[in-house]
């Protein structure tokens, strides 16, 4: 009698082929550094401290993360089934599950709204029901608002900024259960940081946007050192601005001095592409702004007042 192994086989790499569709649905890098985001957000907030082994704090964490992923891993599906048709023309997307026919727009439609509601609610439930409204807000504006302007305009990047900021609020929601101007502070750090890094990313992917027909740079030409200029504004503001947590008394003075100096990195790169205006100086504001975000993020939880 002929074994079955062959079969069994099969069927295990159709199924892991299709989790990796659906991770890729999902987008983990991105969203894990926008929901850790959120857990900073949580353990800023006033009367939780991060003690290594407070069981409880751990649970809170681990809820928080899996609510906010679910959350924005529906965004980001949304926003892929929507640009189905602008991935097939860009190479680095058009592999993703959509536009290479493995899987079809009611499959990804169940999953979005399965991951996004549910996420929702379970930040609604576990913690309080604004920390899931406001979550739910940006799934909307990420997903409806944010990814059909893409193809329109420029502010788009304005547009995205909002939901890409509301992270950290949202943790600081859900740690309070209201809008306090620490969540403000640490959502106004990461609204200014998304310019550069988008526009960075932007001017590296420049003819593959343009294939597309998406509009992310503040200009239609990419040569112009208009864009350089744009990323040493934006980067700017966040120099003063790392000094506000401290004189607010979230963060003490180490925490101060960290946040400053990574806000002059990010800016001296932003100065390096505005002179050179290259492909080199591009991904060094990209870099930097990948180095920036969770710097800031962990000195301030760790120099926390």
């Amino acid at each position: 009698m002929l074994r079955q192994e062959p079969i069994r086989g099969k069927w295990h790499i159709v199924a892991l082929g299709r989790f990796r569709d659906y991770n890729q649905l999902l987008k983990p890098n991105l969203s894990g550094m926008v929901v850790f985001s959120s857990v900073i957000g949580y353990l800023m907030a006033p009367g939780i401290s991060f003690v290594w082994n407070d069981f409880r704090l751990w649970q809170h964490i681990i809820t928080l993360f899996a609510g906010g992923m679910m959350v924005t891993g529906g965004a980001n599906t949304i926003n892929q089934i929507l640009e189905r048709d602008s991935d097939r023309l860009m190479q680095r997307t058009r592999n993703r599950p959509l536009p290479d026919g493995r899987m079809g727009d009611v499959e990804a439609w169940i999953f979005a709204a399965v991951t996004g509601i549910l996420g929702a609610v379970v930040l609604a439930y576990y913690f309080n029901p604004m920390a899931g409204a406001l979550s739910f807000f940006s799934l909307l504006l990420y997903a409806f608002a944010y990814t059909p302007m893409k193809k329109v305009h420029p502010v788009a990047v304005l547009i995205g900024a909002i939901p890409g900021a509301l992270p950290p609020l949202i943790g600081w929601v859900a740690g309070t259960g209201e809008f306090g101007i620490g969540g403000w502070i640490l959502f106004t750090l990461q609204f200014f940081w998304q310019f550069p890094h988008f526009w960075a990313i932007a001017w590296v992917a420049f003819d593959d946007y343009n294939r597309a027909g998406i509009r992310m740079l503040p200009t239609r030409e990419k040569e112009t050192r208009f864009t350089g200029i744009q990323c040493m504004l934006y980067s700017l503001v966040l120099i003063p601005m790392a000094t506000v947590p401290h004189v607010l008394g979230m963060v003490g003075n180490a925490g101060m001095w960290v946040c400053l100096m990574a806000a002059v990195m990010y800016f001296g790169a932003s100065v390096v592409f505005y002179v050179k205006n290259d492909y080199k100086s591009a991904r060094r504001v990209m870099f930097a702004s990948f180095i920036y975000l969770p710097t800031i993020l962990l000195a301030l939880v760790i120099g926390k007042a």
